[in-house]
């Protein structure tokens, strides 16, 4: 389920509900990661899998879509700062993942950096990481000044407006030894294994 997490919660909280029924020891509350509260300007996520990548690759070379990695970001907008979740599953040698600027469908630059770091510039981390499952990064980050390029948008615009209107994507890279070729196959995807475009309403 997009967006969730599960709460155990004692049986405490319940006591009192009723008497004839026997009480459960513990039970599941599904619960949104952010409550929208009938805001979802101000929450904004993405479902990330191989099939949104989109690469040169040479003929009978494999295609991130092969990969059965897949990732979901999240994302609570409070003015200029933006609080942020991002997890990936099934995912090998990750060096980095990023915010683009870019339209459905085609490569954009890097605006914020996500993981390792987090915020305009970066530092990828040295490949051959081994197996990932999780949460690979949380934090905030700011927007102020953070624009996208009208070569990649249409019109030069925020960051955030971009975000909002479609226009931006997470990436997630892989790379297993640094060294070409490269795009070998899952967990050697070093121009991203797993993409999504960021929308409105996780």
């Amino acid at each position: 389920m997009h967006g969730r997490m599960i709460l155990p919660i004692s049986a405490a909280l319940v006591a009192g509900c009723t008497a004839d029924q026997p009480m459960p020891t513990e039970f599941d509350v599904r619960a949104p990661l952010y409550v929208m509260g009938g805001n979802a300007d101000f929450n904004m996520g993405t479902h990330l899998t191989g099939d949104e990548e989109v690469l040169n690759v040479a003929a009978g070379a494999p295609h991130p879509s092969d990969s059965p990695a897949q990732g979901e970001a999240i994302f609570r907008i409070d003015g200029n700062t933006v609080e942020f979740r991002l997890i990936a599953s099934n995912i090998e040698n990750v060096t980095q993942a990023h915010i683009h600027c870019g339209l459905p469908g085609f490569n954009g630059p890097i605006r914020i950096w996500l993981y390792p770091d987090i915020g305009t510039s970066g530092t990828a981390e040295p490949a051959g990481a081994g197996l990932h499952n999780g949460v690979l990064a949380s934090g905030t980050f700011s927007v102020a000044g953070v624009l996208c390029p009208a070569a990649n948008v249409g019109t030069e615009m925020s960051l955030l407006q971009a975000m909002r209107e479609g226009l931006t994507y997470v990436n997630v890279h892989t790379n297993l030894d640094g060294v070409a070729p490269v795009s070998t196959g899952p967990g050697d995807f070093p121009l991203g294994e797993i993409r999504g475009q960021i929308d409105h309403g996780r």
